[in-house]
Parts: C-alpha cells; sequence; structure tokens
C-alpha cells in the first residue's frame, strides 16, 4: 500500500482489502472461503429481518468503499478490495440453513457464476458506474446462486440437513 497516502485512505484500502486477502492471488475467492463461509455459518441462524438488514447495510457499506477505493487506486473494480464478493456471498446463502454441502456449493457456483458473469452481471459491471456496478455485478450472481442452491435442496433435501431458512 502506498505509505504517502494519507492515512484515511490507507485505512479505507486496509478495510476494503480486508487486510491482506485482497493483496492474495484470487483475492476474491480466497476471501469468499475464509471470511464468507463463517460469516455464512454464523449468520445462517439469525431471524430473517435481522439478515436482510446487515446484509443491506453491507452492500451499502460495500458500495461505498468501492466508490471510494477505485478512486484512491485509480482502478475500476480493484482485485485489492473484496468487499463486493462477500456481498454477493451473503445473497448466494441468504436465509438458507448452513451445512457443509450446501456451504461448499454455494461457494463453488457463487464463484464460478461470478467469473463468467452471467447476464445481466456482465452488463451492470461494463455500464453501471461506480461501487454500483462493482457490487451489482456480485449481487446478481449471489442471485443466481441463491436461486441454484434453493433447487438443489428442493432435488437432495439431505443435503441441507435441517432445509431452507
Amino acid at each position: 500500500m502506498n505509505e504517502q497516502l494519507p492515512t484515511r485512505q490507507r485505512l479505507l484500502l486496509f478495510v476494503g482489502s480486508i487486510g491482506p486477502l485482497g493483496h492474495l492471488p484470487a483475492s476474491g475467492t480466497i476471501t469468499v472461503a475464509i471470511v464468507g463461509i463463517p460469516l455464512f455459518y454464523f449468520m445462517h441462524d439469525l431471524p430473517w429481518l435481522a439478515y436482510a438488514l446487515i446484509t443491506a447495510v453491507f452492500v451499502a457499506a460495500s458500495i461505498a468503499i468501492h466508490e471510494a477505493g477505485d478512486r484512491i487506486l485509480g482502478e475500476k473494480d480493484s482485485r485489492k478490495l473484496v468487499w463486493d464478493e462477500l456481498a454477493g456471498f451473503m445473497v448466494a446463502v441468504a436465509f438458507i440453513k448452513f451445512s457443509w454441502p450446501i456451504a461448499i456449493a454455494a461457494f463453488l457456483a457463487e464463484r464460478a457464476i461470478d467469473i463468467v458473469k452471467v447476464p445481466p452481471a456482465n452488463w451492470i459491471e461494463k455500464r453501471v458506474p461506480g461501487g454500483w456496478g462493482v457490487v451489482g455485478d456480485d449481487l446478481v450472481a449471489g442471485l443466481y446462486t441463491n436461486g441454484l442452491v434453493r433447487v438443489l435442496l428442493w432435488l437432495l433435501p439431505a443435503w441441507g440437513a435441517a432445509g431452507m431458512g
């Protein structure tokens, strides 16, 4: 990180990259594995309204962090900033009970869908400016993944242990 940046900007970039995670190869995938899956485990039993509010606040913070962080770095959708990946994963597993098979399936599906940029994610990423575009494509991947996981739970209910929340 550039030591010549003001402290406030360095702090924003540190938070936006979740410390060292944003500086690793495949930073988004690693962040979802290290932070997203445990977040799913700890949040899956929350009442739906609490989960929805926490996710909405996280998404709003992600948009702001990516907007400011990309401006500081002079990049669009910098790989160093990883909150968008977590926001997408929070949507991917929203209102679904945790089980390891579901966590792994959701992780693999969300990462693949996010990387491929299934429409309209590709359109959002290219045409929506700033933090909204950066986070928006991940939210689309999360919505697709959530639907896919629900179909998997319907087809293979034993995978979900407790089923859908």
